[in-house]
Order: structure tokens, then sequence, then C-alpha cells
């Protein structure tokens, strides 16, 4: 695991990954196991970027994207807008073919009307094409012969099915998905197979490049490019995963995990030691059907620049990024952002930032802040202290979307703070949330590098499976599951698993009769216990919303397995302790108050050593605040823990 960072290459983001192994190995060094997380898929839809798709559904079905779901997420807005797709009404093209909701072809396909769609291709510079035929996750046929006759008149071009990347019913939610896999095809691939070309001599021979999927699983890279819409959120679920790690390792099974970077910070649930998680999601509006682990990602991150409207500073979600980057980068940023702050309020150390590979410039730092505090008639410290203030509330915010509007008390949880940036606020947001306990993991600024060592290969199958409960067959249920665990074994040969690695993990969509939504819970028996199953998911919606129904019919929609392939996982050995030296000091203010503050360096605190604050804790990857009121102390792992102190009379 990498422990050093460098900055991105917006350019070429394939770049700064080279670039950082490069800085952390010596060159003849060889990798035996690689696995990364990426947001280059994540970006392009979040930036508008991707690829310009062409999307083919089912003749008058021409509409289903553009219209989509009648799901009003703001009911009384006046201003609400729908969600702008991915793909405009213009380039989505149509084809006589029907198939019905039994997977029986009612009008068969003739491929010589794909041609005006090929002639469009050529002529508009389409760069990838998303097929969506109705009912199509019954019967994938005339979607494989689209994509057969496509691929021969239009050699190179990605095509994405939508029976392949979601066979399951929701028109709308299907077109979507579709879409969004076409979107970011061209981009992810290429990132994909720099990465691949610029390794393989690091690689030895046999030696595959993992990528960490959105569901907390990893595949190989070969895998992610045929299926670039599980690379999503690959980057942040990696700390998901580390987090679950830590709630078994430590017997904490309740952690709030957050990560700060330079642009966003995420958040994420461990409850019951497991991470949240989820069969949908939505991307900007967009829904996308896949498994994912639940994550809140908002624009907050050290580089969030602070902005006045309508008479008011704002931080974020505008970026300064790593280019040209805070002001105190000395890089030509000129705007304040929540680095500068924290520079000016000197809790970052200038000379010796990011491990000493970086030297920050005070004074631009001071003159960015004081840039926007002279308008409010603030001081210089006075604003900085205000930036920062911001931006905790924000973050603060993102954590209560994810417990307090669930119904969960973030009081019954320890905050988990990782990312470059996020050690420097974690304490001040364990304050807002009335935390008592913050855990700083080993080498936080790459623990969700850390965390994807820790994951096996995984990948789910469904199947859109309709019915009563109690006019089911268990047979019937086993031979759909039997069908989906032989695809899973395929699939897991494939990324190089043998068979007495592989498990599988069934699950079920169910809903009580009338109802729109439904819960994924774990089959019961194998065979299917019936009974057991029903009792189950009137427990889970128990949980769920406070009240079930035993009464009511049970209806099933979706069938899940989960194929997965174990993979070794190293530990964290107990980081060796250097000879402790005289703690520095210097002046760093707390709620405008300028206070002496001990600046030590992590690796020099023993397991028996406490650290009262206030104090600065630096470390190549991070900089840890203890504020006062707060008491520090390393536990096994090495990981460092923060508590709150009561405040005297």
């Amino acid at each position: 695991m990498c422990g050093r960072q460098v900055l991105s290459t917006p350019a070429n983001p394939a770049l700064a990954v080279i670039e950082g192994i490069s800085a952390s190995l010596p060159p003849d060094a060889r990798i035996d196991f690689f696995i990364h997380g990426t947001t280059v898929g994540l970006n392009a839809v979040l930036t508008r970027r991707g690829a310009r798709v062409a999307l083919l559904t089912t003749e008058n079905y021409r509409d289903v994207y553009t219209i989509q779901g009648n799901d009003r997420r703001e009911i009384f807005s006046i201003r609400w807008r729908k969600p702008k797709p991915l793909v405009a009404l213009a380039d989505t093209f149509t084809v006589r073919e029907r198939i019905n909701a039994r997977g029986e072809i009612e009008t068969p396909l003739d491929t010589r009307e794909l041609d005006p769609l090929i002639a469009a291709v050529k002529a508009n510079g389409y760069q990838a094409i998303a097929i969506c035929f109705l009912f199509s996750f019954k019967n994938g046929a005339h979607e494989l012969a689209a994509e057969a006759y496509l691929k021969q008149h239009l050699p190179g071009i990605p095509i994405t099915l939508s029976h392949r990347v979601s066979p399951e019913w929701r028109e709308y939610a299907r077109t979507s998905t579709a879409a969004m896999d076409a979107y970011v095809a061209p981009v992810v691939r290429n990132y994909l197979n720099t990465l691949v070309d610029r390794l393989s001599d690091r690689l030895p021979g046999g030696s595959e490049l993992h990528i960490m999927e959105s569901n907390g699983g990893a595949m190989t890279a070969k895998a992610a490019s045929e299926t670039p819409l599980q690379t999503l959120l690959s980057g942040p679920v990696g700390g998901a995963i580390g987090g679950e790690t830590l709630a078994r390792t430590l017997g904490r099974s309740n952690l709030i995990c957050v990560d700060m970077g330079g642009t966003s910070f995420d958040a994420s649930l461990i409850v019951d030691s497991q991470p949240s998680s989820s069969n949908e999601a939505e991307l900007e509006g967009l829904p996308i059907q896949m498994s994912i682990i639940d994550i809140n990602v908002i624009g907050a991150g050290g580089g969030s620049i602070a902005w006045e409207e309508a008479n008011a500073v704002r931080v974020g979600p505008k970026s300064a990024g790593s280019v040209p980057g805070p002001a105190c980068y000395g890089r030509g940023g000129t705007e304040p952002t929540v680095s500068d702050a924290n520079l000016v309020l000197g809790r970052l150390d200038g000379a010796n930032f990011a491990g000493g590979t970086m030297t920050l410039d005070y004074d631009k730092a001071r003159a960015a802040v004081r840039s926007i505090g002279d308008r409010f008639g603030l001081t210089v410290q006075a604003m900085a202290q205000g930036i920062v203030d911001i931006i905790n509330a924000k973050m603060a915010d993102a954590i209560r979307t994810i417990t307090v509007r669930r119904g969960i008390d973030p009081r019954d949880f320890a905050l988990v703070a990782y990312g470059g940036a996020g050690p420097a606020q974690a304490a001040a947001l364990a304050d807002q949330l009335d935390i008592d306990e913050v855990i700083i993991p080993v080498l936080p600024g790459a623990f969700s590098a850390w965390g994807m060592l820790q994951t096996d290969v995984r990948h789910d199958f469904k199947t859109t499976f309709y019915g009563f409960w109690d006019q089911t067959s268990p047979d019937d249920v086993a031979a759909e599951f039997d069908r989906l665990e032989a695809e899973g074994r395929a699939y897991l040969a494939r990324e190089g698993l043998e068979a007495d690695a592989m498990s599988f993990e069934r699950h079920g969509d169910f809903r009580y009769q009338g109802q729109e939504y439904v819960l994924t819970i774990p089959i019961v028996g194998n065979p299917v216990d019936m009974a057991a199953t029903r009792a189950a998911f009137d427990a889970a919606y128990d949980r769920q919303y406070g009240h079930s129904s035993p009464d009511s019919r049970l209806e099933v929609a979706t069938l899940r397995v989960a194929a997965i392939g174990r993979l070794p996982r190293p530990g964290i050995p107990d980081p060796e302790i250097r000879p402790r030296r005289p703690d520095r000091m210097r002046k760093v203010y707390f709620d405008g108050a300028e206070l002496d503050t001990a600046i030590l360096e992590r690796d020099q605190i023993g397991l028996a050593d406490t650290v009262e604050g206030p104090a600065i804790i630096e470390e190549p990857t991070a900089t840890t605040l203890v504020p006062p009121n707060w008491r520090g102390r390393i536990i096994s792992g090495g990981h460092l823990t923060l508590t709150r102190q009561p405040v005297e009379a």
C-alpha cells in the first residue's frame, strides 16, 4: 500500500497514479498485487464530460428516457426542473421490434433498420451506443442481434446492452443505467488502458490490475472495461470497506466514516459491523440500477473556495483542485480556500506539509483570506475561522443526512476520519454531532487504499422474478438461484479464482402488496425456507419502519446472487515508534483565541502516551488537530483515537 501523496493530474489522471507509485517504490520493485480505486467515471458524469452517446430503443418508446419518472423530489417547488439526461432526445433512435412481458418475440428485429443509426454515428461523431429494448430483461435476443450487427459496421464503438448491465424491470431506470454506462465507457476504458500499459513492467507475469467496484468488491481491469459503470464510486468505497475492517478489529460495530480530500467529502455508515448498502442509487438525479455502498458525497474539501453570495460567505462546492490549487500552493491560485484558512490559523505547517514534500506560502494564503474578510469587516483570523466553521457545518449536515434523517442517532457511533484533510476537521465535526470518540486510522491519507486491500472479488447477478410469495414454487426459486450462481461461478473462474475460494450470497427484493418500493433481505435456507424468508422480511420491515404487516400478502420482485471470490488480505503491522523528541510549540487559533499548541509527529507517540489538547499531530499523509478539551492516544494497530474530555466548571 502506498503511503505517499502526490498532486492530481487533471489532463490525464492515470499519470498521477504512476507518479505516486514511482515516488513510493524503487524503480526495480515489482508489485505482487495491485488494486485501484478511481473516480474518473464519476467525475465525467458530474462535469458532463463523458462520451457522446446514441441511444437505441423500441419504436414508440423514444421518449422514455426524456420523460423520466413521476418522482418529483421537490414537490412544492415552483422552480423544480427534471434532471438533465445524459442523452438528448435528438440523439435517441428507434427500431421496430417487440418482445412482450413474458419474453416472447412478437415483432422480429430486422437488423437492416439499424442502417440509419450507423450512418448517424459515422456522420455525427457518436462515441458510444446504448441499447435498451422493451422487456429485454426477459429476453435479450434482440439486443444481442443489434449489437452483433452494429459491431460489424462500427468497429471500435463501445456498445452497452441494458439486459447485460441491469437485467431488471423498471423501464426508465434500466434505460438510465444503460445510458450512464455508455456515457462513461470511453473515459474509463482509456484510463484503465493507460494504467495497464504503464504498469506492465511492474506487475509480474500473470498478475492482474484489479479495480474497486461500487458494491465494495473488486474485479480485474479487463472486467472493469466491460462493465465501466461498476467503477463509479470505486474510489470512496475503499474507505467504507476499511471502516468495516476497523469495526471488526477494534470491536466498535457502529462507525461513521468520513473522507475529506481536496475537492469532496464522502460520508458512509458501518452498522453492526457491515457497510450500509443499496441496490439502486441516483447520480445527478438520474437513477442507476446496481448494487452500491451507500455514500453521501458533497463538494467540500481542502480546496473548497470561499466566495460571496447575497451578502453572505459560501464555501464550496467549487474547488481550486490541484491546478492551480489553493493560494498557499503558490501555483497561481488567488481565491481563499479551506486549506488557506487552516494555514492562517496555524493549523498547518507550511514548512512540513505532505511530509516535507511541499512548502506552503503563508503570505499568499493570508492575502487570499483577507480579500474576502475585508468585504465583511473581519480580521484575517476571524475570516479564516469563519471559513472553517462553514465547511464544518456543511459536512455535519452531510452526516445528518445519512443518520438523523434515517432515524439513526450519531451519538451511538464513533467517527472515523481519513483523507488528507479529514483528521484536521474531525474533532470539530464530532463536537457538532455530539460524538465522543474520533478514530484516525494509520496512514489516514491512504486509508481508502488500505481498505481496498481488505476486499474480495465480487460481482452481482440478478433477475426479475415477480409474483406473490405464497404462490411461488420453492423449486422455481431454487432453479433461478442455481442459474445465477452458475453465471457467478463462470465469472469468478474468468477472474482467476479457484472453486474453493468461491462463495455465494442469496437475496431477494420483497414488498407488501400494493407498495412501490422494496426491501432486500437474505433468502433463508437452501433449499429455500419460504415461511422463514417471509418472517425475515416482516422483521426487517419492522426494523426499518417501526411496524410490519404479517397478514398482508408478500410480493417478490427480484432475485439476487453475490458471487464472491476470497482474496488474501494483508494486515497492518504495528508501527515502529521512533524516539520522541521534545515537543515543538507554536501559536494556533481555536475559536478566536490564540493558544500555545504542542506540535508532535505521529510516529513518535507510543501506546502508553497520551496527548492533551490543544495539540497538532503531523504525519506525511495528514495533519490531526486535537482541540482543547480533547485527548489523543494510540490504540491497538497504531490507530489514533481522540476522546472528548469533560469541561471543567
